[in-house]
């Protein structure tokens, strides 16, 4: 399919890939990027696939589900970030998780009996659902598309389902309830993800993301590994741990910084994570979707580093201290 721009002759040979059908909340996402507008988006069915398009080159990018305001991250997509190597984040992008309750055209809200719901949609719509329709069942759909869809097809046993805001302008469905998620300031956030090996450029309002592991369980190497970046300014807005699978105990961390790789600061923490950790994934440097400028101390300005180079420097030159 194309995104809802016309297609030119020159963006058409550009294809991104997305969990799909129309409409998920990653199809939301695929929407906010300028470059996929006219270009050819290829649903697939787990990021897993969608990361095989891009390493593959059947794909220029891939857009995929990170982390979830309400339930932290998403660990299929960290393992497999932490696995398929020449992977690069370039973008991010957030979607605010909005639910609405939809049904065949003609149905009310006092016909409904079932609702067919993805299990995590449905979760997270629990409390509605037990006000709105205290007696009714629910059968599970494979995604948040699916569950709509699914009303259409002939002997449907569902009479509703939980589906993303304005799926009715995709299918011919009647919105029953709208804003029915328990948590009204739910997001999601996304990345794009590509084999470019090209840094976006800093803005001041960046994030750094990477994979490292512990050298062994001693005991402070945890602490060690923070004091990389704690004592270089550096703030993470994400650590999560993840089981590497090859024994019991053995976890690697993934990591979200608050700067640019081409901030002495940032630069200098992952140094230093690097001599100390026996494997660090570089996963990018891009804008935030926040666009919320960074602020650092000014004990920990890129020309604090760059002085203590020059000094060293001249040092080690024999030129007089600066």
């Amino acid at each position: 399919m194309t995104s809802p721009a016309a297609a030119t002759p020159e963006s058409s040979a550009r294809r991104y890939s997305y969990l799909g059908p129309a409409g998920t909340f990653t199809w939301q996402a695929l929407g906010q990027v300028p470059e996929a507008v006219g270009a050819e988006w290829h649903p697939v069915s787990n990021v897993g696939e969608a990361l095989d398009d891009v390493v593959a080159g059947r794909s220029v990018a891939a857009m995929i589900a990170v982390e979830n305001s309400v339930e932290g991250g998403v660990s299929a997509t960290q393992d497999a970030l932490a696995t398929i190597p020449g992977l690069r984040i370039i973008g991010e992008y957030l979607v605010p998780v909005t639910f609405s309750l939809v049904a065949p055209r003609g149905v009310t809200l006092g016909d409904v009996r079932v609702v067919a719901a993805h299990p995590v949609a449905y979760a997270q719509c629990r409390r509605w659902l037990e006000s709105a329709l205290p007696t009714h069942g629910h059968v599970p759909a494979a995604s948040n598309v699916a569950a709509p869809l699914s009303l259409l097809e002939p002997g449907s046993v569902a009479q509703a389902a939980i589906a993303p805001a304005g799926i009715t302008t995709l299918h011919d469905l009647d919105e029953l309830a709208t804003g029915i998620g328990d948590n009204a300031n739910a997001v999601t956030r996304f990345v794009l993800v590509s084999r470019s090996r090209a840094i976006p450029p800093r803005t001041g309002a960046d994030k750094t993301s990477i994979i490292a592991e512990l050298p062994d369980d001693a005991p402070g190497r945890l602490l060690e590994m923070l004091e990389q970046f704690a004592t270089r300014g550096v703030n993470m807005s994400l650590i999560e741990s993840r089981p590497i699978g090859d024994a019991l105990g053995r976890y690697r961390f993934v990591i979200d910084l608050d700067g640019h790789v081409h901030d002495e600061r940032v630069a200098d923490a992952l140094l230093g994570l690097r001599r100390f950790s026996p494997n660090v994934i570089f996963l990018g440097s891009y804008p935030r979707a926040d666009a919320r400028q960074i602020e650092v101390v000014s004990q920990y300005g890129d020309d604090v580093f760059t002085d203590a180079r020059d000094w060293l420097r001249a040092i080690l030159s024999g030129e007089p201290e600066g």
